[in-house]
């Protein structure tokens, strides 16, 4: 399967008639552009509202026609045999596909690049030489700065040719970056592929350790269910959750080179504090216990403890009538809407219609004819409003959840045989004797993030929360029970896809099991996919890393990375801590000499000092999430803030710190196990303490 590179220009190299088309396919994008934007829309709509919605439209098909200059417009080419099997793609006998970011058609309609997420396009991803598919040919082309500069054939019908790793493929990988996130739509592979294009129906959790391609895969998921189902999930929505901004603000550069240009992105803290300022933090032992599933049942009782059995009947007024419903009618009514359980605002809403139908069953009796008109009326009544008030008061969720955590009774009374004494305490604001003071009202109150939550859950248990088409929920292994509850609230009616990896769980709360996870999210029967061969990480680094699995996660199975790299580990020791920063600073700038990004990563108490050495050597510096460019490739990464991250050169500093920057050793083993396995190229670690046992040689 050989790669080859340019030799002449002649017409006769394959590699020149490949630029040609490359060139072409690139003019052909740009006419299809200026064809949108020639459009006029006064042509085919004289209505104002239709002619907003059809502008809005083109633009956004002008914005997706846009050609990105450093990103292949195709990235491969798949040449199907001269016979018609019985599962050939339609169309594809005999045919030759380039495959690539998006469809590009010439001026009469033929294709000239096919979207990679078309039907016919699948075969570059799963074919192989015990499964040709009908292809007979795989090219695979390299490209340096957006030109095409190598091309690599696989001759899949041909016995005589061994099946192997594409050169081309892991040159790709381990290319040296500056920029977001590697172009990874030509780098799925088959396992990946048929994760990705699973049914919309269904909802996929993907267990995958460091340079497994988790990411990629969902990713690649969203971008090819939009594909897929444009039009349903144009009506129903999609969202793409991680762990924090700096993450969001990485990944969603991959977007347009998968060919969407609008995907909607949160972090789980974006979704539940929608008016709400977080502004406290809790305690380890206060957000476990508030984001513990219990919490849930605690709510549902605090808010059903409002409503109040009927002791008088109901008296409406209509004229000269007065229309009596006694007081054990009403409290059947009550009692009915409760064994439902309906949504607390539901019900609310329900009580003075069934109420006003009681009415209306007794005009009916005594001879009259009302109309919905007259039940309306009923319903709106004082007598029925003063009656619905007491019986079933409206509630603000957030001042119930206040309430919950500032009154001791009123939490005893609803955590009873759920949570334990030593619990209550723990996630009450002010106890007696202690000298604080509960916030006077839900502007006051200094919410954390785990209030935040609650409060969403009691929202729901008001008003049923949005549900989404479907939601890609990246480094899920961190979320709480509760968070969980809060993102499958997002999907209820619809699917999502589960990215994660157990080992590389930092929270307190932190899932020690999909299948707990899964539970919490309200997607139990979801398909649990385990992805153990890297591709990011060189073999040397992860194998590191993996010493540490089995006191961090015991059971999982280590990743197997398919990339050999001699040399990509170093481990450094120095005398001591006076010579850390130095020697630091020098390892960063040997690894600004190379090609690409370059990540410091470090415990966050160590964060001032180092940015203190950078700065006075005279060394610019990114935070993480900021873009790399050619003049500034370093960035200063927080070890909280590495996870998702990956960089050509990392330089950890400190692995202690990193541990002992944790609450406990097993989540700082972990914290250490996310920051060893950051890097693409190479990893040095630098230390001036003892290294944790597992690590040291």
């Amino acid at each position: 399967m050989p790669a080859h590179e340019h030799e002449s220009d002649t017409t006769n190299d394959p590699l020149a008639r490949e630029r040609a088309h490359l060139t072409a396919s690139r003019a052909a994008l740009r006419a299809m552009r200026e064809d949108a934007q020639a459009l006029d829309i006064r042509d085919v709509t004289a209505n104002w509202v239709n002619a907003a919605v059809l502008q809005a439209q083109i633009d956004e098909r002008i914005k997706s026609l846009a050609d990105l200059a450093h990103t292949p417009l195709f990235f491969g080419r798949l040449d199907y045999l001269h016979r018609v099997g019985a599962d050939q793609a339609e169309g594809a006998e005999g045919e030759q596909f380039y495959i690539g970011r998006r469809h590009v058609h010439d001026a009469d309609g033929d294709p000239m690049v096919i979207d990679w997420r078309a039907p016919v396009s699948q075969p570059f991803y799963r074919a192989s030489k015990k499964d040709p598919q009908d292809v007979g040919q795989r090219r695979r082309f390299g490209y340096t700065g957006g030109e095409l500069t190598a091309y690599e054939d696989e001759h899949l019908t041909d016995p005589a040719e061994a099946e192997q790793t594409s050169k081309l493929l892991q040159a790709e990988i381990e290319r040296p970056r500056v920029g977001p996130m590697r172009d990874i739509v030509a780098t799925i592979q088959p396992e990946q592929d048929e994760i990705v294009r699973s049914e919309l129906g269904g909802t996929v959790c993907v267990q995958g350790g460091p340079g497994t391609g988790k990411t990629a895969v969902g990713l690649h998921r969203v971008a090819y269910l939009l594909y897929a189902h444009r039009e349903r999930l144009a009506r129903t929505g999609t969202l793409v959750i991680g762990p924090n901004r700096s993450f969001l603000q990485y990944i969603e550069q991959v977007l347009p080179a998968l060919g969407e240009l609008a995907v909607q992105q949160a972090t789980v803290d974006d979704l539940v504090t929608a008016g709400i300022e977080v502004r406290g933090t809790d305690t380890a032992a206060a957000a476990v216990v508030k984001g513990d599933a219990r919490m849930a049942e605690v709510l549902r009782r605090a808010i059903r403890s409002h409503v109040t059995p009927p002791v008088e009947p109901v008296v409406v007024v209509r004229g000269s009538r007065r229309w009596r419903v006694p007081a054990y009618e009403v409290a059947e009514m009550v009692d009915e809407l409760l064994a439902r359980d309906m949504r607390y605002g539901s019900a609310h809403e329900a009580l003075p219609q069934r109420i006003a139908h009681a009415v209306l069953v007794r005009m009916e009796e005594a001879g009259e004819a009302p109309d919905d008109r007259v039940q309306n009326a009923v319903a709106r009544n004082p007598a029925v409003k003063a009656a619905v008030k007491a019986i079933w008061p409206a509630v603000d969720p957030a001042k119930l959840v206040l309430r919950l955590l500032s009154d001791a009774e009123f939490l005893a009374a609803h955590a009873e045989g759920l949570l334990t004494e030593d619990e209550q305490k723990a996630i009450l604001w002010t106890l007696p004797g202690s000298g604080k003071r509960a916030a006077r009202s839900v502007k006051s109150a200094k919410w954390s993030a785990a209030d935040a939550v609650l409060i969403d859950e009691a929202n729901d248990l008001v008003a049923r929360t949005h549900s989404l088409g479907h939601v890609v929920l990246d480094e899920a292994q961190d979320l709480s029970p509760m968070q969980y509850r809060a993102v499958g609230r997002r999907c209820t009616t619809g699917s999502a896809t589960v990215l994660g990896d157990l080992a590389q769980g930092t929270t307190p709360w932190s899932t020690e099991s999909w299948a707990q996870a899964l539970h919490h999210l309200g997607k139990s029967d979801a398909v649990v996919e385990e992805l153990t061969a890297g591709f990011r990480v060189p073999r040397e680094v992860i194998a590191y890393a993996s010493r540490l699995l089995p006191v961090i996660s015991p059971g999982l199975a280590a990743v197997e990375s398919v990339r050999e790299s001699p040399g990509s580990l170093e481990v450094r020791a120095v005398a001591g801590p006076a010579e850390l920063d130095a020697a630091v600073l020098a390892e960063c700038e040997e690894s600004l000499e190379r090609e690409g990004s370059i990540g410091l990563i470090a415990a966050d108490a160590r964060i001032p000092a180092l940015a203190e050495a950078l700065t006075a050597a005279g060394h610019a510096y990114l935070s993480p999430g900021e873009e790399t460019t050619a003049e500034s490739r370093l960035t200063l990464v927080p070890a909280s803030l590495a996870k998702g991250l990956e960089y050509d050169y990392v330089v950890l500093d400190e692995p202690a710190a990193v541990v002992d920057g944790e609450p406990d050793e097993r989540t700082g083993l972990r914290r250490l196990y996310v920051a060893l396995t950051r890097a693409v190229s190479g990893l040095t670690v630098v230390h001036a303490a003892e290294l944790p046992d597992e690590l040291r040689p």
